[in-house]
């Protein structure tokens, strides 16, 4: 990052006011009776409705589609516990990629709590304000204590976007990438750097789709995840195996899959080259992977390679995941987004990859053709179809799952057979 893309995107958040977002009103208020209507006498009246029956909330008021983003700033992108203040700019980011992507309002909400206790009791005491929860930059293992929490004590979607986002989206490539390279998930052999909320919940998500958690490594600051190690929080215990592995290069001999959601330039050369034929490797730190696409690229001409970046193929970008799977579930009013709806999305956007790529995502990215392959296994953030597909696969998942509580939006295009490619897809396979 150099000094002039520094200051540029200080002036971005500076000018021409400060910050990203601001309330617009959807109602006109320029007459007498506009007021009236608006304000007192009038608002009495949803009031009293709202009060009979507190579903109506979603007919009278914005809390339908609107999402808080909540933090405490206790691990902001790779910056850290930077504080709830520091942490409001990434806050405002989200807001304008739920708007942007899929129409959604946010209110951005940093918390200073003393406690994981105070923390979570702040959010469940605001939560009737909002349709659902996007919680944002809490550390691990912390961030999995509030999400477990607040899906307890919520009837409105709890979704952790850096663990549940960021596994969806691993997910989705890691499938088209094992079937590129001629494998199977169930006897993969996958090496995660990295045990925090992204890693673990991301190994938990594959696991599900048929992945052999005894075929998972782990390996965080310390080295592998082993079973003689004492140190282990519950979240990490589950992944500790009797093995013979410590150091990361110990793990990565004959792997066949790296995942990395750690820091940069952790993985050698000598490593890559260790790992078994037709690797795949997704090296997630931001801005700079474990290891460079230039350099694995020399040294392994048989890889399939993803980064976070925008600027290689195959970017892993969690804005394919969170506003399209909150859509869906705001649509429905779901109680919750469950792992059925989760897989869904998963599904949906393994098989968009499958169909032909539209000249306007040419356009955008300055490309003369994309298909299916080693450089594209995941769709562009930029896809127009994401809005068309993942939200409609979401809220039938949620609905078929028990829970929705509205019926499907009957603003959806339903595929004649009925079969979104999240609920069938045709050129996946989970083996």
């Amino acid at each position: 990052m150099n000094d002039d893309f520094r200051q540029a995107a200080l002036d971005y958040h500076a000018l021409p006011v400060p910050g990203k977002l601001s309330v617009t009103p959807s109602k006109p208020c320029v007459s007498q009776y506009d007021l009236s209507l608006a304000y007192t006498p009038g608002v009495a009246e949803p009031v009293r409705e709202i009060a009979r029956n507190p579903e109506t909330a979603y007919r009278y008021t914005n809390r339908g589609n609107l999402v808080a983003v909540i933090t405490d700033g206790t691990a902001v992108l790779g910056l850290g516990n930077v504080g709830p203040i520091a942490a409001k700019p990434v806050l405002e980011g989200k807001a304008v990629l739920f708007k942007y992507f899929a129409g959604i309002d946010v209110f951005d909400i940093e918390v200073a709590a003393r406690t994981t206790e105070e923390f979570i009791s702040t959010v469940a005491a605001i939560a009737p304000t909002f349709g659902g929860i996007n919680l944002e930059d809490i550390a691990a293992p912390e961030c999995f204590v509030i999400e477990e929490a607040l899906m307890k004590l919520l009837d409105i979607p709890v979704f952790h976007d850096d663990q549940h986002g960021t596994a969806v989206i691993i997910a989705a490539g890691l499938l088209n990438a094992i079937e590129l390279q001629g494998k199977k998930l169930a006897e993969a052999r996958i090496v995660c750097l990295g045990a925090g909320a992204a890693g673990l919940t991301s190994m938990g998500l594959l696991e599900t789709l048929g992945a052999d958690i005894g075929n998972i490594l782990m390996v965080d600051s310390k080295g592998v995840i082993h079973s003689g190690r004492g140190d282990l929080n519950v979240y990490k215990q589950r992944f500790a195996h009797v093995t013979g592995a410590r150091s990361l290069a110990d793990a990565m001999s004959g792997a066949d899959v790296f995942v990395g959601v750690s820091a940069a330039n952790l993985v050698t050369p000598d490593m890559l080259a260790s790992m078994a034929p037709r690797p795949i490797v997704f090296a997630l730190s931001n801005p700079d992977p474990e290891i460079r696409p230039e350099v694995a690229h020399r040294v392994r001409s048989d890889l399939i390679m993803a980064t976070g970046r925008s600027d290689f193929p195959n970017q892993i970008n969690n804005v394919l995941g969170f506003p399209f799977i909150f859509r869906g579930a705001l649509d429905v009013r779901a109680r919750s987004i469950n792992r059925e709806m989760m897989i869904a999305a998963v599904k949906t956007l393994c098989s968009l990859t499958h169909e032909p790529v539209p000249a306007q995502v040419l356009e955008a990215y300055k490309l003369a053709s994309l298909s299916y392959g080693p450089d594209y296994i995941i769709p562009k953030p930029l896809d127009p179809r994401l809005i068309e597909v993942v939200p409609p696969a979401v809220a039938q998942a949620a609905i078929d799952s028990g829970v929705a509580r509205g019926p499907f939006p009957a603003h959806y295009n339903r595929p004649a057979d009925g079969a979104w490619p999240g609920r069938q897809p045709k050129s996946v396979s989970l083996e």
